[in-house]
C-alpha cells in the first residue's frame, strides 16, 4: 500500500523524518498485489456501502485497520469517542507510569522493523536512551500510537459513538448510528458489510461496580475508570476494592495527592506473585491457543484466572512506600451503606468507615450489556451455549465470553438463524477463551491480528465469489499474440 506524507501536530524530529522515509519505501516494496479487489456496494437507495467499520480507534482498533489496508481493503473507517490520539487509557484513566508488557514487545508493527516502537524510540532518542530504558512511559506509547495513525494514514473519526447494529438483509449490510459526542453533535448512520469491535478490554461487557457499592450515593466512590479528583482526596481516609495493578495504582497516586489513609482490601489469602502472562509469552499459546479443543481451551484459561492477575513488582513498590497505605487480605466487602456523608464498609474482619470508595475490581463480560449489540446480542453463541465445564471449574464470567471462529468473528447461537452475526469480529479482550491474547493486548497481537485480517479478508471474497468468477470467465486481457 502507498501512504500518504506525514502530517505531525508539530515537525518531526530529524531523525525521525528520516524513519518515516524509510518505511514508505519498505511499504512500497512489499505492496504486492497492488491492484484493489474488493468489489464496491451500495445500498438499493444508493448509499455507499463500508467495507470494514472498525470500532474503537486505540492500538487494537489502529493496527487492525492497517492490517486491512496492507491487504487492499481500504474502504474502511476507525471510530473513537475520545479526541485525536487519546483512545485508550494511555493519557487518561491509566495511572500506572509504564507499559506493565515488556519493552520489546512487538505487535503493531506487524513485522515491520521500521514501524516498531524500538525504532521510532531510537530515531528520536537514540539507542544508548533504548538500551537505558527499563519499561516503555505510557504516555510515549501513546504518542507512537498517535504517530502510528498519521504515519499510516489511517482514517479515523474521532468524538464518534458507534450505536447498536442494525442488519439489512435486503442490503446485505449493517445500519450503524454513529453519534458526535460533542456539544450540538448529531447522528447519521452509515452502511457497512463488515464491523470489527476493538473497543478495548472493557468491550466484552463493563467495567464492573459490585452490587455492595452499586447502591451507596454517587459520590462516595469512584471506578478506576473514571476522572478522580485525586487533589481533593489530600487528608482523606480512602478504601479500595481489589488487588490487580489499577487498584494499586489508584491508590499510589491518592497517596502522592497526600491521601491520609489507603486501605486496600482484597479476597485471597495473599497476593498473587506470580504472573501467568509471562508464562503464556511464547510462540505455541500466542499463536496455537485457538487450535486446541474447547475443553483443553478452557482448562488453560481458567488456569490462568484461577492464578490471578498480580500488580507488577514496581507498582506494588510505588504504594508499599507510603506508611499509610494498608492491605487488608481475606476482605471482600460483604456490605456498604452510607453513614454521615461517608462510607461504612463491612468485612470478614470487621467495619471500616471511609470519605470515599475506589472500586479496582476489573471488568465483567457480558455482551448484553454491549450498546453496540443491542439488536443482535440474543443470536450470538457464548461459550455456555457450546460447552459445559469440568465438575469443579465452572466460571460464570468465563461462560458469557463469546464462542469465537478463527478469525475472531462472532459465531450464531442456532446454525442458520442470524449468519450475519459472522460479519462482526470481536477483537477485544473477550477473545481470551476463544482465541487467547488478542484484542486488547500488545502480547497477543504479533499472531492474533493477521488471523483477524484473515477472518475478514476471507468474508469479503467468499461473499462475492459468484462475481469473481464471472470476472473470470471474462478475462481476455492478452499478454502476446501467437
Amino acid at each position: 500500500m502507498r501512504i500518504p506524507p506525514p502530517s505531525p501536530v508539530m515537525p518531526p524530529a530529524p531523525g525521525l523524518s528520516a524513519l518515516e522515509e524509510v518505511l514508505r519505501k519498505d511499504l512500497e516494496r512489499l505492496e504486492y498485489p497492488r491492484r484493489s479487489w474488493v468489489l464496491p456496494r451500495h445500498t438499493r437507495a444508493g448509499q455507499s456501502v463500508l467495507d470494514v467499520l472498525v470500532i474503537g480507534g486505540g492500538q487494537s482498533g489502529l493496527a487492525a485497520a492497517f492490517g486491512l489496508m496492507r491487504e487492499r481493503v481500504t474502504n474502511l473507517l476507525v471510530v473513537d469517542d475520545c479526541a485525536q490520539d487519546l483512545a485508550g487509557p494511555w493519557k487518561t484513566f491509566a495511572r500506572m507510569h509504564t507499559l506493565r508488557t515488556p519493552k520489546y514487545l512487538t505487535g503493531p508493527d506487524q513485522n515491520l522493523p521500521n514501524l516498531c516502537f524500538q525504532t521510532w524510540y531510537e530515531a528520536q532518542h537514540g539507542e544508548a536512551a533504548w538500551a537505558a530504558l527499563e519499561r516503555v512511559p505510557k504516555e510515549l506509547w501513546a504518542d507512537y500510537l498517535g504517530w502510528y495513525r498519521r504515519t499510516l494514514g489511517i482514517p479515523v473519526r474521532c468524538h464518534t459513538r458507534a450505536g447498536a447494529l442494525s442488519w439489512s438483509a435486503e442490503d446485505a449490510c449493517f445500519l450503524v448510528p454513529l453519534t458526535d459526542t460533542r456539544p450540538g453533535g448529531g447522528t447519521e448512520v452509515v452502511f457497512t458489510r463488515k464491523v470489527v469491535l476493538a473497543t478495548g478490554i472493557d468491550g466484552s461487557g463493563r467495567w464492573e461496580v459490585p452490587a455492595v457499592v452499586a447502591d451507596l450515593p454517587r459520590e462516595l466512590y469512584a471506578q478506576t475508570r473514571e476522572d478522580i479528583d485525586f487533589e481533593a482526596l489530600r487528608g482523606k481516609r480512602l478504601g479500595v476494592l481489589g488487588a490487580g495493578a489499577s487498584a494499586f495504582d489508584n491508590a499510589s497516586v491518592a497517596l502522592e495527592h497526600g491521601a491520609g489513609e489507603v486501605h486496600l482490601f482484597y479476597r485471597r489469602k495473599s497476593l498473587p506473585t506470580v504472573n501467568p502472562y509471562r508464562w503464556a509469552e511464547f510462540v505455541g499459546f500466542l499463536k496455537h491457543h485457538a487450535d486446541l479443543s474447547d475443553a483443553d481451551r478452557w482448562r488453560f484459561i481458567h488456569r490462568i484466572i484461577e492464578m490471578g492477575q498480580l500488580p507488577p513488582a514496581d507498582t506494588f513498590r510505588r504504594a508499599r512506600a507510603h506508611p499509610q497505605f494498608h492491605l487488608h487480605a481475606e476482605s471482600p466487602w460483604l456490605g456498604a451503606e452510607a453513614v454521615g456523608g461517608q462510607a461504612r464498609v463491612t468485612t470478614p474482619h470487621g467495619t471500616f468507615t471511609f470519605d470515599k470508595l475506589i472500586v479496582g475490581s476489573g471488568t465483567v463480560t457480558d455482551l448484553s450489556l454491549r450498546p453496540e449489540l443491542a439488536n443482535v446480542f440474543g443470536d450470538i453463541a457464548l461459550w455456555r451455549d457450546r460447552f459445559t465445564p469440568p465438575a469443579g471449574q465452572s466460571h460464570a464470567d468465563l461462560l458469557r465470553h463469546p464462542y469465537l471462529g478463527p478469525g475472531f468473528e462472532l459465531q450464531e447461537k442456532q446454525p442458520g438463524r442470524a449468519p450475519h452475526v459472522s460479519s462482526i469480529f470481536n477483537y477485544t479482550f473477550g477473545c481470551l477463551l476463544s482465541l487467547g491474547f488478542g484484542g486488547a493486548s500488545i502480547s497477543g497481537m504479533k499472531y492474533s491480528l493477521p488471523k483477524l485480517v484473515a477472518g475478514v479478508t476471507k468474508q469479503l471474497y467468499l461473499d462475492d465469489r459468484e462475481a469473481y468468477f464471472d470476472s473470470l470467465l471474462r478475462y481476455d486481457e492478452k499478454e502476446f499474440e501467437p
